[in-house]
């Protein structure tokens, strides 16, 4: 069963002396309802269910009123609306549910124009908001051309007969091949030591795009660039996703599996931002992060940094 909880209070410093220009993102949220001008949309995937299933360390359900509270007292330099959708909670181990009800929400948000920005939670989220932006897309297009982008140490196509942490691009993969539409996946920050010989035989066999975590230098800067500039270009609609775990460890500890090297923060968010500036952004998401796990809320707060990076 799953279930859409109630919206996490967002509590922050308030600047009153220095008016409306210092106001906060607490201070501009509101809960999303119906009929609203279309803005931006934040909604949770309450689950560590399929951290659970591919054998990680369980927490991350906690992961989405992290990210509310890391946000709450960032500064806020927009002008359109910010909602809070509130989260989907996996109940018991029905993620299955849970994927379909998320689903279901993100889609209704897409048809009502707000940019979803979903917060995680495993990173089962993946194939939840790919499902949820191709019900939207498929009500307009009959093959519309999605592009994931995954910023990830994990290629996270790992065969299984259950929905995992582990599986969501695979099951992507397959629902494309069942809708007749492309599998376009680029995956940036790959790690070469935590992902089988098996999974980089299975990404040959999908034709995913990849670079290394050790291809992802300052100094390679323009050649990352080109290289995400190529995926961009040859689809239609982006549904981007960063996995905390591709961030290395001392940036990030509060992950399932903390990364030995990973790629640095001023990577991943440029890239983010380069990502966004194409102009085919449908849906985003932050998964993987896990509370229990965390260290004076570093892991929080670059992913609340993340997100606000795709709205600022």
């Amino acid at each position: 069963m799953t279930t859409l909880t109630a919206v996490s209070p967002w509590q922050g410093r308030i600047d009153a002396g220095e008016g409306l220009a210092a106001r906060r993102w607490h201070q501009w949220v509101q809960p999303s309802r119906a009929g609203q001008p279309a803005g931006v949309a934040l909604l949770g995937l309450a689950s560590d269910e399929g951290v659970v299933r591919n054998q990680g360390r369980s927490g991350a359900r906690q992961g989405p009123p992290a990210l509310r509270k890391a946000l709450a007292n960032l500064a806020w330099h927009g002008e359109q609306p910010l909602y809070d959708a509130g989260d989907i909670a996996c109940l018991g181990n029905d993620l299955e549910g849970a994927q379909l009800a998320y689903a279901d929400c993100v889609s209704q948000l897409l048809d009502d124009g707000h940019l979803p920005l979903g917060l995680g939670g495993g990173h089962e989220i993946a194939f939840a908001s790919f499902l949820g932006l191709a019900q939207h897309l498929r009500r307009h297009e009959a093959r519309p051309r999605i592009g994931v982008l995954n910023f990830d140490a994990h290629f996270d196509l790992r065969h299984a007969e259950r929905s995992s942490s582990g599986t969501p691009f695979r099951q992507i993969a397959e629902y494309c091949q069942q809708a007749d539409m492309a599998f376009d996946y680029c995956c940036l920050g790959v790690s070469r030591f935590n992902n089988t010989q098996a999974l980089f035989e299975q990404a040959a066999q999908l034709n995913v795009r990849y670079l290394l975590d050790r291809q992802m230098q300052p100094w390679q800067m323009p050649d990352v660039e080109a290289y995400l500039d190529t995926f961009l270009a040859g689809i239609d609609h982006l549904y981007l996703t960063l996995c905390l775990d591709v961030l290395p460890a001392a940036q990030a500890p509060g992950v399932s599996a903390p990364s030995a090297h990973g790629v640095d923060l001023l990577l991943v968010e440029h890239l983010a931002r380069r990502a966004r500036a194409s102009g085919k952004l449908r849906m985003a998401d932050v998964a993987e992060l896990n509370p229990s796990l965390d260290q004076d809320n570093r892991t929080a707060r670059i992913g609340a940094r993340l997100l606000a990076s795709l709205v600022d």
